[in-house]
């Protein structure tokens, strides 16, 4: 069976519930910033324990993956990302969320075949390009400071 775009943008429109767009970009913005407040207070209390800003800024990156990981093993953030949508998706957690889901989905097909091979689907791509850019970005700021003379 064939549908044509529009035929088939009909049938969404009569089957799928409506989306209060407005709704929900206003709670998507409320869920990220409420997730951007918990790692500002997160920071804030490793800078009260005595830790230097830059600890206390990985210290405080460590803690809401760890925390985003635990709530996807529990199954609490796939019922926050159901309701906030893309307000879950805020970097760092929702790319926990999405390693170790893949994780968890996979792990019966074995350590390396499941889990390992599928956890890095999602991760292998950010981090292949992620580091791709630092050295592309630092190869271009060290020939700007040679270029320079200040290097």
């Amino acid at each position: 069976m064939h549908l044509s775009a529009e035929e088939y943008a009909r049938r969404v429109r009569q089957t799928g519930p409506p989306s209060p767009l407005g709704r929900d970009c206003l709670w998507a913005f409320c869920t990220g910033g409420a997730i951007c407040a918990l790692g500002e207070l997160v920071r804030r209390q490793y800078l009260a324990a005595g830790a230097d800003p830059a600890t206390a800024a990985t210290l405080t990156s460590c803690t809401l993956i760890a925390l985003s990981a635990l709530c996807t093993t529990l199954g609490w953030y796939q019922k926050l990302a159901s309701r906030a949508g893309a307000g879950s998706l805020v970097p760092i957690t929702g790319f926990a969320n999405a390693v170790v889901s893949a994780a968890i989905e996979f792990s019966p097909e074995g350590h390396v075949t499941g889990t390992g091979t599928k956890m890095f689907t999602i991760a292998g791509p950010v981090i292949v390009y992620g580091t791709l850019a630092s050295a592309v970005y630092g190869a271009g700021l060290w020939l700007g400071q040679t270029a320079m003379g200040l290097v």
